[in-house]
């Protein structure tokens, strides 16, 4: 009986050994979160209704909620009970730079997933896809991209639409004289102060800045679009696959849920706060493809 107990706590221990030497231990992003017990995301504060500032100063929106939702599966890998998400406010200029050096562990933006960005930062499974158009006064009748010749076109530098712009600019020889602004709302106000003729921007953000005017029905979204669909990721730091296949399990298990479906249509189909405007800016087939069969490709036939 003796050492039919002792036999059983060998191999208990033996086991035990095999279990703990197993278990990698954490690296890079989710050793910290384990350490810290938070999770800092980069968020905008005037980019309805991905992320913005509400009237009671809480940061609220689409891309906000995702990312709560995210919070428990990234605890249950950082191996702690709980988590507390820290919000840091971001611009298209400092997220990089603020990833860079720590202050934020993930981007939860409006960012486009594409080949250049992917030299300094890796992204998540595609969550929203966009493509990238211009809006103008509807009196100024600007439909196409070479109505835009010779006119004053603003967009926000560090974004990929200034990149389309100048690369059309060039290519088409339009001689647009391209302006830049700090951030979205401030394009928007060169633009209906006449002080730009177009805004270039995502197509969901052109919508936003619409629902958002004193007039919606004054202006009008390009039917001419300046380049295909484009995926928008979560952006995480490089060479810290660990994190990004945290990320990736918990958004793919969220993206293939109801749940995903109906923080969608919260944001962008319904009345949202403060001032209850709607984005009138249904889900695409393309985008319900990207959720039923999560990828983080950046070629536009994937979609």
């Amino acid at each position: 009986m003796r050492f039919s107990i002792c036999k059983w706590y060998v191999s208990a221990v033996i086991a035990l050994g095999i279990a703990h030497a197993g278990a990698a231990p954490l690296t890079g992003t989710l050793k910290k979160i384990a350490e810290t017990g938070t999770l800092a995301i980069g968020v905008r504060e005037n980019q309805v209704p991905f992320a913005y500032v509400d009237d009671n100063q809480n940061v609220i929106g689409f891309t906000v909620d995702m990312c709560k939702a995210l919070a428990d599966s990234l605890k249950t890998d950082a191996g702690i009970k709980t988590l507390k998400v820290e919000y840091k406010p971001v611009t298209a200029q400092t997220r990089l730079a603020l990833l860079g050096n720590g202050t934020i562990d993930m981007d939860c933006a409006s960012v486009t997933n594409n080949a250049a960005r992917q030299k300094q930062v890796t992204f998540s499974s595609t969550f929203f896809l966009t493509a990238t158009a211009f809006v103008a006064k509807k009196e100024s009748m600007l439909r196409t991209v070479a109505d835009l010749r010779g006119k004053t076109v603003v967009a926000v530098p560090g974004s990929n639409h200034m990149v389309i712009l100048n690369e059309i600019n060039v290519k088409q020889n339009l001689n647009m004289r391209i302006v830049s602004a700090k951030d979205q709302p401030e394009a928007f106000l060169m633009l209906s102060t006449d002080r730009a003729a177009a805004l270039v921007s995502d197509d969901v953000l052109l919508a936003s800045s619409i629902a958002s005017a004193k007039n919606p029905s004054d202006y009008v979204i390009s039917p001419d679009r300046l380049a295909p669909a484009e995926p928008y990721g979560l952006v995480m730091r490089r060479d810290d696959p660990d994190f990004k296949a945290a990320v990736d399990k918990a958004l793919n298990a969220f993206l293939k849920s109801p749940a995903a479906k109906a923080n969608y249509d919260k944001w962008f189909v319904q009345p949202i706060p403060p001032r209850g405007l709607r984005m009138n800016f249904p889900m695409s087939p393309a985008l319900e493809k990207a959720y039923a069969n999560p990828t983080d490709s950046i070629d536009p036939l994937v979609y």
